[in-house]
């Protein structure tokens, strides 16, 4: 798997990646670039995505950032028609315990290509 972000760093653990383990409820295990759209979309779900919190060590996202997100959050972004696109080469494979690799593909940033790592 290759690194999501390092700029603003993401991921559960705060290294780039968009790996998971036991105390991350939330699955962050898709790496997708920010829209408008989607923060507004996250923003309206009750998730601000936007403001800086510096004592969580968050900086706030912009559109064109990439981020970790939610498998569930992204996969109710995009039931609604709002979701990110994604690096398929950056989303963790557990991914698929949520949504599909098709779904996935049809989302994809142009020159992701790969597979989930």
């Amino acid at each position: 798997m290759k690194n999501c972000c390092n700029d603003p760093v993401t991921g559960f653990y705060r290294d780039g990646y968009c790996r998971t383990g036991q105390n991350d409820t939330g699955r962050h295990v898709i790496c997708a670039e920010m829209t408008q759209g989607f923060l507004e979309f996250t923003f309206a779900m009750g998730n601000d995505l936007m403001t800086a919190r510096p004592e969580l060590h968050f900086p706030g996202l912009k559109p064109g950032d990439k981020w970790c997100l939610c498998a569930l959050r992204w996969k109710e972004a995009l039931a609604a028609g709002m979701a990110p696109p994604v690096f398929l080469e950056s989303t963790h494979v557990k991914a698929l315990d949520y949504v599909t690799m098709d779904q996935l593909r049809a989302n994809t940033v142009k020159d992701s290509g790969g597979e989930p790592g």
